[in-house]
């Protein structure tokens, strides 16, 4: 069990008095390997990946519900959890298929966990694929597992400084939705403070301004979602 990120799979380090060994490295290539079948077997049946991430409460399976339920093109849905079927239950209500993982005491999905799930789900050919990752901001950040594109949500209600306290993350993405904007009135949250932040970690992602609940900025993001180049 590492005391990094709560899970067993992250970066153990072995003394003997006179050096340390650091096993990350391996784990990680090791993960990077499965990530790119997993990249080449989904270009392959033509299935748009997606690694949804955020801290616990953004907004990530309110989105997804509203995507699936609007959004022009077959979707599915992997959801990745410490415990419960809660979301998946969720996005089966949409009609969606979904798959839960359940990680456990892992604070992330991997790319062997999804290359499971992709077997028990088989995504149909020209859908989007959305895989929403154990909820924090710190260990989904290191693990490729094997999509086209990271998207990170954040809400207003999480305060300010985010980009800079946790910028792995935010250097990894694609595309950043800022959530719940409506909310913007009754918060101490300054829009252009993130995007100058944000833009420190991260001079190439998108910054897209929304709130689910509204409406607001959800065009833009079906927008993104259908972009051409998006495999």
């Amino acid at each position: 069990m590492c005391d990094t990120c709560g899970c067993s799979d992250s970066e153990v380090r072995i003394t003997d008095h006179t050096h340390t060994v650091v096993l990350e490295q391996d784990i990680l290539a090791k993960n990077d390997e499965l990530a790119a079948h997993n990249r080449a077997h989904l270009r392959e049946s033509d299935v748009f990946a997606i690694n949804l991430m955020s801290s616990p409460g953004a907004g990530k399976t309110t989105l997804l519900e509203r995507t699936i339920r609007d959004l022009d093109v077959p979707c599915a849905v992997i959801e990745g959890d410490q415990e419960t079927l809660l979301d998946a239950e969720r996005i089966k209500a949409t009609g969606a298929p979904v798959v839960q993982i359940n990680t456990g005491a892992g604070c992330h999905l991997d790319a062997s966990m999804l290359h499971r799930a992709l077997h028990s789900l088989s995504p149909a050919p020209g859908s989007t694929l959305f895989i929403e990752n154990v909820g924090n901001l710190v260990c989904p950040a290191l693990f490729d597992l094997g999509e086209a594109a990271r998207v990170v949500v954040l809400s207003v209600t999480e305060g300010p400084g985010k980009p800079l306290k946790y910028p792995h993350m935010f250097a990894a993405t694609d595309l950043v939705l800022l959530n719940k904007v409506d909310l913007l009135p009754y918060v101490d949250f300054d829009v252009a403070e993130f995007e100058r932040d944000t833009r420190r970690v991260n001079p190439s992602a998108s910054i897209l301004p929304l709130s689910v609940t509204r409406g607001d900025g959800l065009q833009d993001w079906y927008d993104w979602l259908r972009r051409p180049d998006r495999n």
